[in-house]
């Protein structure tokens, strides 16, 4: 597992890692990558080397720009609902991604994180509970931007 090397060094480490090690535990192998992400920034926490590979050449950017989305759809629930909004998995042909964003009243800050294809799928209720719990002890982490670091 590759977490980024100054990622000690910034602030809110402890709780990035803290994700990283709840997305983990979850995923085990299967995990391929986690990006954090807010309204303007993005980082990635973790990236499994075959995943860098197929990244090459494609604009992560733009990808991450179509999670912020998930900020308008997630207060649009909010108000269509009478449940809250806890989090979104898209299937692709190879994997599944998981999308949730963090309570915070100051800034929107939302995780994503993408898995293979498991038989019989993953429980993701559980991922968000076990996410939910750890990230319960920590403040949301501050992005480090992506842009420096490319």
């Amino acid at each position: 597992m590759k977490i980024e090397n100054d990622m000690c060094e910034e602030q809110g480490s402890e709780a990035k890692e803290a994700l990283v090690s709840a997305f983990a535990e979850f995923g085990g192998e299967h995990l391929r990558d986690i990006w954090l992400f807010d309204q303007s920034d993005f980082e990635m926490l973790y990236l499994r080397d075959d995943i860098a590979e197929k990244l090459e050449g494609i604009n992560v950017s733009k990808f991450v720009d179509n999670e912020r989305f998930g900020f308008v759809t997630r207060d649009t629930y909010d108000q269509l609902y009478y449940a809250s909004y806890q989090y979104t998995v898209r299937g692709f042909d190879d994997f599944e991604q998981f999308r949730m964003f963090f309570a915070d009243d100051e800034r929107n800050v939302g995780v994503f994180a993408s898995l293979d294809l498991q038989s019989g799928g993953h429980d993701y209720e559980s991922l968000f509970q076990h996410v939910t719990d750890i990230a319960s002890g920590y403040d949301v982490p501050a992005i480090s931007s992506a842009e420096a670091e490319e």
